[in-house]
């Protein structure tokens, strides 16, 4: 390696290392990131690995590395080298190797990305929006992580929202002590604030501005499943998707299906991957996915391969600037049109990995059996009846790869859905997911709270699994 190009003060986000990835046609990228964990000497410390497209590494490539790492004999360091992280510009050092002089390049960290939204969104109309006679008030938590000097610049400086609309916008190497994840559990300063009634338009971002979460005035909350069908409906009012036009969507298997109902009017194909962005992209190198997002609150384009928080916000204020309506009423609209997809995800963190382990093999046996098939499970005056269920596997319409045991689903014939994963990124022992998911299509059935709509379905996933008994616990760690 003979170049690196690090952001100023050692900061990038995720999608501005993919969009500078892909600018000067890098040969990859390394992450050091802690994204939505928590951080500190006692936190989450993670490195990803970009490849030459500016997405996730894919399993070949994470397989290569490891096979390769396990034949190193030997390798050297510099540490006499210096960097001064906070200075623009090329600085050459010689390394005593083939490469001379070595650069290592400071740039901007958020200039490239901008000049990149500058050319996907009609800011004119957003600064409107901001600074206009009817202008709404914005209230936006950057969650000292990393996205601090994005927020202040692009959303500020060059959007118009008053200083005062960033929050937590310093990066702290711990994140002020709080897991910098943009969810209902965490995001509680915005919350509150949201509550209040002042902001019409609120979101937070995780430490290294992948994932988003968007609330309307008094704290109403979109989930990510809803943000994401939104989005697709919507994506005429984003001057990129006018000109590009829209071939596909893509969304992880345990994301709620509110984004088929969207793609079957639009009459464009929905691919159903599993859980982690590297699968999206090669959707989008082959032409195939335009937009695509998971349920936990990341959502991106085909403008870069990796998710992205801050375009995600860009793209809701741009639908607020286009439709003139609240962020409560975008969302009552879309749900008239296309019904609403009650959903919940429960997590069981810090599980030990054995026991997670046999609660899923059991699982898998009972619902994979043959018996299990049309059964049916009676909840109070509710009647569930078995459609199909499945251990999940993914086979990649672009290089035929398969991808097996992604997770085991159970889907009703009234299309509601019990989905049972493990999760593979958690900072903690083992994290075991339960995702319930019903769709109601009667708006006068739309007002309710989504874990009284689906406490049917999750006592019969309690009953099948045997979770509670077999780990002791009377319930998850943490709800979204």
């Amino acid at each position: 390696i003979g170049r690196l190009v690090i952001g100023q003060n050692g900061i990038l986000s995720t999608p501005a290392v993919s969009c500078i990835i892909r600018k000067i046609k890098a040969a990859g990228g390394i992450i050091l990131t802690a994204s939505h964990s928590p951080g500190g000497p006692g936190g989450e410390f993670g490195v990803k690995f970009e490849v030459a497209n500016g997405g996730p590494a894919p399993d070949i490539v994470s397989e290569k590395i490891y096979q390769i790492s396990k034949t190193l004999e030997e390798y050297a360091i510099c540490p006499d080298l210096r960097v001064d992280l906070s200075r623009l510009g090329r600085q050459e050092f010689d390394l005593e190797n083939k490469f001379k002089p070595f650069r290592v390049e400071i740039v901007d960290s958020v200039e490239i990305y901008l000049n990149l939204l500058r050319s996907i969104f009609d800011f004119n109309a957003i600064r409107n929006l901001l600074t206009g006679p009817n202008q709404i008030k914005i209230r936006i938590d950057a969650m000292n992580g990393v996205m601090g000097p994005y927020v202040r610049r692009i959303l500020c400086d060059e959007l118009g929202a008053p200083a005062n609309s960033a929050i937590n916008c310093i990066p702290l190497e711990d994140f002020g002590g709080q897991p910098p994840d943009p969810n209902l559990t965490y995001a509680t300063a915005l919350l509150e604030a949201m509550k209040g009634g002042e902001y019409g338009f609120g979101a937070a971002f995780d430490a290294d501005g992948d994932r988003y979460m968007i609330l309307g005035q008094n704290g109403f909350f979109v989930n990510a499943s809803d943000s994401l069908a939104i989005i697709a409906a919507n994506l005429s009012c984003i001057p990129y998707f006018c000109q590009m036009g829209v071939r596909g969507f893509g969304r992880s298997m345990p994301t709620s299906t509110a984004l088929d109902k969207v793609a079957k009017v639009m009459k464009v194909p929905v691919y159903e991957t599993p859980a982690g962005w590297r699968y999206f992209s090669n959707l989008m190198d082959s032409g195939r996915c335009s937009l695509c997002g998971e349920e936990s609150f990341g959502t991106g384009s085909d403008h870069l391969r990796e998710k992205d928080g801050l375009w995600a916000v860009l793209v809701w204020l741009s639908i607020l600037a286009a439709r003139k309506q609240s962020v409560e009423d975008i969302v009552r609209d879309h749900w008239a049109k296309f019904g609403r997809h009650y959903y919940c995800r429960f997590d069981y963190e810090a599980l030990e990995p054995r026991m997670a382990y046999f609660i899923m093999r059991d699982l898998e046996a009972l619902i994979t059996d043959k018996s299990f098939s049309h059964q049916q499970f009676a909840v109070g005056n509710n009647i569930y009846s078995v459609e199909r269920t499945d251990s999940f596997e993914y086979i990649d319409p672009v290089d035929g790869t398969v991808t097996k045991r992604q997770g085991l689903r159970i889907i009703f014939s009234d299309a509601s859905r019990l989905i049972f994963r493990m999760s593979a990124s958690s900072h903690v022992r083992a994290t075991l997911r339960l995702y319930a998911e019903s769709y109601e299509k009667d708006p006068s059935q739309h007002n309710k709270e989504p874990q009284a709509v689906l406490s049917p379905l999750i006592a019969i996933a309690l009953k099948i699994s045997q979770i509670h008994e077999r780990t002791g616990r009377k319930g998850p760690t943490v709800i979204t």
